[in-house]
């Protein structure tokens, strides 16, 4: 569903799906190996295609290699030097499309803490004036920037809109390489983005959102409700009470609908037991967060989402102390009824952008 955005190509997805073929669904290292042979043969034409001055066609040659390791090294837990080496690939790949592409990606620290949280600034195109809205796109539970740029980015920028894409505590390179490991207040990460673009002399520091997806929907609300410098907030995917879900999952020794290896959650934590892993998520619920919120708030959810249920998110909508919010809910008949729309991803991508266009550039 990334391809609209760079992200993959049929017949690499093919090659992928062909080495699977006779595995069965749970073998965790037949999905890594064949994403990563895949992602060496990509990343081959790239560097072929770089070393003959053809700028363009390695740019995307290397963001689709970058995908395709990361999606490799997801289902690989724990994060042994094997995992991590494909990982450490897969950023290399996106710096080198950031060299090589037409579009402008700044590669940033931003300050946090002490040390710094990794990012990636894109700026606005067709920008109206010199400081242009930006939104901050934070990932979920077991996604990346490079992932989430990927989802969408390359279509916000076009309205005018930049975009600060971050991998935040528990994520991408700052859970693997800083030790930034899973936190519930997360607004601290979401106030730390807005005083660092604040500073920039290229955003509008009166228009910033901020989205995120999956687990997502617990970080980016709890961040525009604790921080009202926030103008506008997207909720990709409902959540409420995370606590509960993994309750839930844990119960059904994992024999539901995931994203990721249940242990994962022990990872994330740094634990080594899931009683202690659902101890730390006892914090993650949204019931007298939500009622803070005073932005405009966007909530899209899949109807027939296996792993948050619509009654989470109606409880989530009702909570929001806004006075102008949306909740959209994607059915089976048009498409993107799956868990954060994974199954028409242009067609929500198109609802969230066009919604922050209303709110941050034409408001």
């Amino acid at each position: 569903s990334s391809a609209p955005y760079g992200g993959s190509e049929i017949g690499e997805l093919h090659k992928i799906g062909s080495r699977l073929k006779d595995k069965a669904p749970d073998d965790d290292q037949a999905w890594f190996d064949a994403c990563v042979q895949v992602a060496d043969g990509v990343r081959a034409h790239a560097n072929k295609f770089e070393q003959g001055g053809h700028r363009y066609s390695a740019a995307h040659a290397y963001l689709r290699a970058c995908n395709y390791y990361q999606m490799a090294e997801r289902f690989r837990t724990p994060k042994d030097e094997t995992a991590l080496t494909a990982f450490r690939a897969g950023v290399d790949c996106f710096h080198r499309h950031v060299a090589l592409t037409d579009v402008r990606i700044e590669i940033v620290e931003v300050p946090f803490e002490g040390g710094s949280l990794p990012g990636y600034f894109v700026h606005a195109q067709h920008a109206q004036s010199k400081r242009t809205p930006c939104v901050v796109y934070f990932d979920g539970l077991d996604v990346t920037k490079e992932i989430q740029y990927m989802r969408g980015v390359p279509d916000l920028i076009k309205r005018g809109i930049s975009c600060l894409v971050m991998d935040g505590p528990g994520t991408g390179e700052a859970i693997r390489f800083r030790g930034q490991y899973l936190r519930h207040d997360y607004e601290v990460a979401g106030s730390a983005c807005l005083d660092w673009l604040e500073k920039r002399d290229d955003v509008d520091a009166k228009k910033i959102g901020i989205v995120a997806i999956s687990l997502g929907g617990y970080y980016a609300p709890r961040c525009a409700a604790l921080d009202h410098r926030y103008a506008a907030c997207i909720a990709w995917g409902a959540q409420w009470d995370y606590h509960a879900t993994w309750k839930k999952r844990i119960e059904a020794q994992f024999k539901t609908s995931l994203s990721v290896p249940g242990h994962h959650i022990s990872w994330i934590f740094v634990v080594d037991t899931l009683d202690q892993a659902l101890k730390k998520l006892e914090p993650f619920k949204l019931d007298g967060v939500m009622q803070k919120m005073r932005c405009p708030f966007l909530l899209v959810h899949g109807a027939e989402d296996e792993q948050i249920p619509l009654a989470d998110a109606q409880k989530q909508f009702d909570a929001c102390g806004s006075k102008d919010k949306t909740f959209r809910v994607y059915t089976a008949e048009e498409g993107g009824s799956q868990h954060c729309q994974r199954d028409y991803l242009t067609l929500v991508v198109a609802d969230m952008w066009n919604w922050f266009e209303e709110k941050l550039v034409r408001a």
